[in-house]
């Protein structure tokens, strides 16, 4: 903000500035700059993960020259475009071997980008030490083994709700409010990206929200009737190396709205969502998600769709507990 304001100041006013404070915001603001434009290569990426790429185009995408675009991904990224690439589709894979039963190999390795069934084959076995038969194998039996630990004196039945015309569910988890599958809209978000580590981390996350209402609110861009904050999980962190989760503190946002620096910009697709919501203390948000993927999946009728989890909240959080809808978006068995 500070930066911003210096565009727009005398340069009387600016020169008063000490020349080391001036040089540090410049390169801040650079950085920012080069982080929002990967961060845009990022997003790009993921919503056409199942295509093929060249390096002029994600570079275009970038805004920065072929020619030096690959360096700077490297260094901001700790990999280049195409191992990124590479990368996230075998753990997409990985993810469908596990929750579309229905789907052969070769339909996820398709489904995923990969042309011959033989090159997927070969990486998936390089990157996961398995094979991609003996991975489905492996998983299948402990999503079994996890789901049957967290259904234990778990009870869940379903009704029809006249009122919203839906399906819920009501459950004797204690922690647990409701749960029902609902349409989302497309959304247009505004978020902060993190890359790294991020279980149990509350001051991480504190320091992602107030960057980003720092941003949102002198522009007005909180509250209303459809403004919703919530936080987006990229990669699944059952799979994905900590060093490598991605995770988005957003908010809703028009669509015209214009962002800047590490502020980005990404649009969530229409999905159709199990959304559970729960009253939870800081250390009980893995044990909501497991419930949700352990016990109420196996029951539903549904299973997960291949899109981004989202957590919406609804409330401010008080008395150290977080009122959260844990979000996962659905497709028929």
């Amino acid at each position: 903000m500070f930066q911003r304001d210096l565009r727009f100041a005398r340069t009387e006013d600016v020169k008063k500035i000490p020349v080391s404070n001036r040089i540090t915001m410049d390169k801040l603001e650079l950085i920012n700059e080069y982080k929002a434009r990967i961060n845009r290569t990022l997003d790009y990426i993921e919503l056409r993960y199942d295509r093929q790429f060249t390096l002029e185009e994600l570079s275009l995408i970038a805004n920065f020259s072929k020619f030096h675009f690959n360096r700077i991904f490297l260094s901001l990224i700790g990999e280049t475009p195409f191992q990124f690439i590479n990368r996230i589709r075998l753990e997409k894979a990985a993810t469908l071997l596990v929750i579309q039963r229905n789907l052969s190999i070769k339909e996820i390795a398709y489904k995923c980008g990969f042309s011959d069934i033989s090159v997927f084959s070969r990486n998936f076995k390089k990157y996961f030490k398995i094979s991609a038969t003996d991975y489905r194998f492996q998983k299948s039996n402990i999503s079994q083994h996890d789901s049957n630990i967290v259904k234990s004196g778990i009870k869940t039945s379903s009704y029809f709700c006249f009122d919203s015309k839906t399906i819920k569910w009501i459950t004797n988890m204690k922690t647990n409010k409701s749960v029902e599958v609902k349409d989302f809209p497309e959304m247009t978000l505004a978020y902060v990206r993190h890359i790294g580590p991020y279980k149990g981390d509350s001051k991480l996350f504190e320091q992602l929200w107030n960057k980003l209402f720092r941003w949102a609110g002198p522009r007005g861009l909180i509250g209303g009737k459809d403004f919703m904050s919530l936080i987006v999980y990229h990669d699944d962190p059952n799979i994905t190396e900590e060093s490598k989760l991605r995770m988005s503190v957003s908010i809703t946002i028009p669509p015209h709205t214009e962002v800047s620096g590490e502020i980005g910009k990404m649009v969530l697709e229409p999905a159709k969502c199990v959304i559970a919501r729960f009253e939870l203390k800081e250390d009980e948000f893995q044990e909501a998600w497991d419930w949700v993927m352990g016990h109420w999946f196996p029951q539903s009728g549904y299973q997960p769709d291949d899109k981004p989890c989202f957590e919406m909240y609804p409330e401010e959080p008080k008395d150290g507990k977080f009122i959260v809808d844990i979000c996962v978006p659905v497709k028929p068995m």
